[in-house]
Order: structure tokens, then sequence, then C-alpha cells
């Protein structure tokens, strides 16, 4: 198994209840919509994930493209947005095939850690090529490599205390010990930046990189960059 493997399949590790998947996918389609540049920008979310919440950030575009790479991801996606002609659903190698300079906004989110870096590089080359040059690359929750863990837990205990599902998120946390998700990060390991190291290697790919206000989504010992071609 590898992380699109797990990812390809529900799981009460990945969202301790149903609010909480609604609630995580609202928050960062309502962060991410702050972000884009005009009503008519083209938008590309590169490893949306499920992105229960995609209309709301497809409201306040021109087009929204979303890239998934696990395939019933994908084709549940396709399914849910079938009938929104603001949202289209691509594979990466469609992504990749789209004209240089076709986005407004390229958003990555919480996908840099189950990247090695030579593959975070290799995404960051396909998206600098694009990006119109007037556009803006957001590279959302990069994980510091200071107590992670026990960051990203108390964030999530703080999240379901805010919405109503503080002891469904104790009981996750339980469970994540003993599930698929803990065995393939003790096997495969998560990728883990400082600020600095970040923005390093945002410069050497190409971009005019400095760290946003805030990170996109509920936990804010993560951090969010801000990227334009350089």
């Amino acid at each position: 198994m590898d992380w699109i493997s797990f990812y390809d399949f529900k799981h009460s590790v990945i969202y301790v209840n149903e609010k909480h998947r609604d609630v995580h996918y609202r928050v960062i389609a309502e962060d991410i919509r702050d972000h884009v540049p005009s009503p008519d920008a083209q938008v590309l979310d590169y490893g949306c994930g499920e992105a229960a919440s995609a209309a709301i950030l497809a409201a306040a575009c021109g087009h929204l493209t979303m890239v998934e790479a696990a395939p019933n991801v994908r084709a549940a996606l396709k399914a849910r947005y079938e009938s929104n002609p603001k949202i289209s659903v691509l594979t990466p190698e469609e992504a990749a095939a789209r004209p240089d300079g076709t986005f407004d906004l390229i958003v990555l989110h919480s996908v840099a850690q189950y990247l090695t870096l030579a593959e975070l590089k290799a995404m960051m080359a396909t998206f600098r090529r694009l990006l119109k040059p007037t556009g803006v690359f957001i590279l959302g929750d990069i994980v510091p490599p200071q107590m992670a863990s026990v960051w990203a837990a108390v964030a999530l205990l703080r999240f379901g205390a805010a919405n109503g599902f503080f002891w469904a998120a104790v009981g996750g946390l339980m469970r994540i010990l003993v599930s698929d998700y803990f065995t393939l990060k003790k096997s495969h390991g998560l990728s883990h930046y400082d600020e600095a190291e970040m923005l390093g290697i945002l410069r050497g790919a190409g971009f005019d990189p400095q760290r946003g206000p805030q990170n996109i989504g509920h936990n804010q010992r993560r951090m969010t960059f801000l990227s334009r071609p350089a």
C-alpha cells in the first residue's frame, strides 16, 4: 500500500465522522476562496481529495479544475459535480497536458507531506509551467519537523470542540494508533520542512515565495506559502 491507495478508500481515521469531513472541506474551500484573484480566474486544485465543498470555490472563480490521483475518489468527484459546468475533474496526466500559462491560481494543499522532495520539485516544475506569469501558486499545510504529531492531535481536538465532534475526535485519535495510516506512516514516512527550507525550495523552482499569514485549514502550526513566478 502507498498513500494514494490508502486515500482511495474511506477510513474512519481520516475523518472521525461525517461532520468532521464536511466542516474540514468547507473550511478549506472558504480559505482558498479568499485567494481567488478575480471572478473569472482559472483555478487548479491539485490533490483535492473528496472536495465536498468544491461548489463554494467554483462559485468564486471562472472555472475550477480539480485533480485527484486516487481513482475511486476521482470517480466519486466526477459523479458529484458532473452537473456543475464550472467544475472539471482530471487525472494528474491530463492536468500536466494542459497548455502553458493556463491557470491564474494553483493550489497544492495537504499533499506535500506525502511526496518525496524529488516528487515535490517535479510537481512544482509542472505548476510553474501551467501558471500564468501573473498567477499565484499556493502551497498549503506544510508540516514542520517539531512535534508534528502532537500539534496535529491538539489541532484536531480544538477543531472538534469548536464544531461539535470533540468526543468523536478523541476516538479517532485512539483508532489511528492501530490503523493502516499509522503503519503506512512508519513504513513510508511523511515529509517535513521548516520555513527557510521551503522558501529555498520554492525559489529553486522559479518562484518568488513568502509565507502566508495563516495556514489554510484548521491546523495553524502548519504553514502556507504564496508564490508568484520569479
